[in-house]
């Protein structure tokens, strides 16, 4: 499988996930997007449009403790993060958008680091 195809079939499955799902202002949708050296978390506003928060492994807080952005460790560490700045803006309830990729590795990950800093979803 090339890579072309292999980022159609995630955009397919990332278009069947988008119709079921949608994020609010008291349950915003968590959408989590991974590359090969970062992964990136947002909270995000669907009626409204807007992104409430975000989190990555560029953010220089996150920066400073990884050596790495693109393994578990540092995807439990954005999922802890995100977790917390939407439990100190007062949420607790989320939608989980796995962005069409699959839910295993570090995006796996990274939804139960946020579950264990008490989101719910």
């Amino acid at each position: 499988m090339d890579r072309k195809e292999k980022v159609q079939r995630r955009l397919r499955r990332h278009k069947r996930i988008r119709k079921k799902i949608m994020g609010t202002a008291e349950r915003p949708r968590l959408c989590v997007y991974k590359s090969l050296k970062h992964i990136y978390a947002q909270l995000i506003d669907d009626e409204a449009q807007r992104v409430i928060t975000g989190v990555s492994t560029l953010t220089p807080k996150i920066r400073e403790l990884i050596k790495n952005g693109g393994n578990k460790e540092a995807a439990k560490l954005v999922g802890k993060m995100i977790a917390e700045k939407a439990l100190s803006l007062g949420i607790k309830k989320v939608v989980f958008d796995r962005n069409g990729f699959k839910y295993h590795g570090r995006i796996k990950a990274l939804a139960d680091s946020a579950r264990e800093a008490g989101l719910i979803f």
